[in-house]
C-alpha cells in the first residue's frame, strides 16, 4: 500500500511539474516568454512548448487576429466649407511586433485601443478638413480613408501594430443642421406634391368636361336616331293598322274595344261606375263580329 501511495504521489508531482513547464501555443496567438520580468522570447509558431516553472519563467498570450475598433464617441468634424459633420468610423488592426506592443501597451488590448482611438479621430479630422461635404459623402470618401491610414502608419509602428483598414460607417449632419435640412426637404416635397396635385386636378376637370360633352352629344344623337326609328316604326304600324282595319272594319272596331277593355281593367283595384247598357260594353253584349261582315 505504501508503494502504491508513493507511485500516485510521484505521478501527481510529475503532472504538476509538466503543467508548469509545458504550454501550448495556438495558431491564433503569440506567446511572450518572460524570464525574471523581461521578455526572453516571442513564440509565433504553434505547438507544444517548454519553459522553466514559475517564478523563473511565465507566459503571456497575445491575440494575433485582426481586431476591430469602433469610434468610441461621436464628435463634430468640419469640412473644407466649414460644415459640421458627424462621422462614425471603424479601424481594423492587428499586432505586428509583440515586443513593441507589450513594451508600449502591456498585454491588454484595451490599453492599445484607448490610446489609438484619439489618434484615429485626429487623423480623420485633418483629412476631412481638406474636402467638401459632397466629396466626403461620395466621390472622395476612399481618398479620405487612405489618407487616414497613411497618417496612422508611424503611430501604428510605435504601438507595435499594423493598420489593416479604415472605414467610414456613417456620415451625418449635426442635430440642428439635420433638422434644418429635413425641414427644407419636407417643404420642397410639399411644394412638388401641391404642384402635382393642382396639375392633376386641372387635367381631371378637363377630362370630365370633355367626357360630359361627349356624353351629351352621344345622348342627343341616340335620341335623334331613336325618334327617327320610332317615327318610322309608328308610320309602318299605322299603315299596317289602316290596311288591316280597312279589310274588316267591324273586326277593327271589335279589336279597339278589346284594347279599351284591357287598358281599363289593367289593375285589379281599378273601379268603373257605368251602366251595363252603355256603349262601352257593346262589344261584350254583341260578341265577336263575323270576319268580313
Amino acid at each position: 500500500m505504501n508503494r502504491i501511495g508513493l507511485m500516485i504521489a510521484g505521478a501527481l508531482i510529475a503532472l504538476m511539474l509538466a503543467s508548469s513547464t509545458l504550454f501550448v501555443v495556438d495558431q491564433r496567438q503569440f506567446a511572450a516568454l518572460y524570464a525574471l520580468g523581461e521578455i526572453k522570447e516571442v513564440i509565433s509558431q504553434p505547438g507544444l512548448k517548454f519553459k522553466l516553472p514559475p517564478p523563473f519563467q511565465n507566459v503571456v498570450f497575445l491575440d494575433r487576429r485582426v481586431q476591430s475598433l469602433d469610434s468610441p464617441e461621436t464628435r463634430p468634424v468640419f469640412t473644407a466649407e466649414k460644415t459640421s459633420l458627424v462621422i462614425d468610423w471603424l479601424v481594423k488592426w492587428r499586432i505586428k511586433d509583440p515586443r513593441q506592443f507589450i513594451r508600449n501597451n502591456g498585454a491588454d488590448v484595451r490599453n492599445a485601443e484607448a490610446r489609438l482611438a484619439p489618434i484615429v479621430q485626429a487623423a480623420l479630422n485633418e483629412e476631412v478638413t481638406k474636402v467638401s461635404v459632397r466629396q466626403v459623402l461620395s466621390t472622395e470618401r476612399e481618398k479620405v480613408m487612405q489618407g487616414v491610414i497613411a497618417r496612422l502608419r508611424d503611430d501604428a509602428t510605435s504601438f507595435g501594430i499594423e493598420i489593416v483598414d479604415v472605414r467610414i460607417k456613417r456620415v451625418d449632419f449635426v442635430a440642428n443642421i439635420t433638422e434644418a435640412v429635413y425641414r427644407r426637404m419636407e417643404s420642397e416635397r410639399k411644394r412638388v406634391a401641391n404642384e402635382t396635385r393642382s396639375t392633376g386636378q386641372a387635367e381631371g376637370e378637363t377630362i370630365r368636361a370633355d367626357a360630359d360633352k361627349q356624353r351629351e352629344v352621344i345622348i342627343a344623337e341616340a335620341y335623334r336616331d331613336a325618334q327617327k326609328v320610332k317615327g318610322e316604326g309608328d308610320g309602318k304600324a299605322s299603315a299596317l293598322y289602316a290596311e288591316a282595319f280597312g279589310r274588316d272594319p267591324s273586326f277593327a272596331q271589335f279589336y279597339r274595344s278589346l284594347e279599351a277593355y284591357r287598358a281599363s281593367f289593367r289593375n285589379k283595384t281599378d273601379i268603373m261606375v257605368v251602366e251595363p247598357e252603355s256603349e262601352f260594353f257593346r262589344a261584350m253584349r254583341g260578341g265577336v263580329p263575323p270576319r268580313g261582315k
